[in-house]
């Protein structure tokens, strides 16, 4: 999500911005195919339909005004990399359910408007889901488990735990369903926000708090800045 801040930021080009932010933070568990693109010339997209697309693209639901505006903007960002159909409907279909959620939409507007636009079955539960489920970091076989963990949740740590619980692409389903959990309930326990700048390097994590800074849910980002590091 870092990435897509950045560009967003900067008004730069996303396959640049990501191809910039991915070569200084090399060896983060990138997949095969996105690791050959890092490291070569070629700005070419790689036709991919990973989850990839739809784990970094929340930032665009709180950086755009209409919703028409975050499904360009959210196929632009999957693009540059993801331009496979697939690839594109999973980012657009969690910027979409992120911007419903930011803009106050109940969790059942949010349900039915993904699967009217994406065709996704959002009928499921986490609990029907879990027995059988296995890791697949497809968009098709992610995003929407990943957007009925959020669905199923009672708060930001709920949805991020019922995406764990699958035991799939966890880091991956977690950081799709946190960033459309994050939008709903507007707020974040201040145990998870101070592990932030614990963990990010600090060009990432002052990136992130200059996004917050300008977009961001303004009850989280005033927590983000009193946890500031010069």
């Amino acid at each position: 999500m870092a990435l897509s801040r950045g560009a967003i930021l900067t008004d730069r080009d996303y396959g640049r911005a990501i191809k910039s932010y991915a070569r200084r933070h090399p060896l983060r568990g990138y997949g095969p195919r996105f690791l050959r693109w890092m490291v070569t010339p070629d700005d070419a997209p790689y036709n991919s339909f990973g989850n990839g697309s739809a784990m970094r693209v929340s930032p665009v639901a709180h950086a755009f005004e209409t919703e028409q505006e975050i499904l360009e903007e959210a196929k632009r960002t999957a693009e540059c990399t993801h331009n496979h159909p697939e690839g594109i409907k999973g980012a657009q279909a969690t910027a979409q359910a992120v911007f419903l959620a930011r803009i106050g939409r109940d969790k059942e507007t949010i349900r039915k408007a993904v699967q009217d636009r994406f065709g996704y079955d959002l009928s499921r539960t986490i609990d029907a889901i879990r027995p059988s489920y296995s890791t697949d970091i497809t968009c098709q076989g992610s995003v929407p488990e990943a957007i009925i963990a959020f669905l199923d949740s009672t708060s930001f740590e709920d949805a991020v735990r019922n995406a764990v619980s699958l035991g799939g692409d966890a880091d991956t389903q977690a950081c799709i369903a946190g960033s459309i959990a994050e939008a709903y309930y507007k707020t974040i326990p201040t145990t998870i926000l101070e592990q932030i700048p614990k963990r990010l390097p600090k060009d990432l994590w002052h990136k992130t708090l200059d996004f917050y800074k300008r977009y961001g849910i303004r009850d989280i980002a005033g927590q983000l800045e009193s946890l500031e590091i010069k």
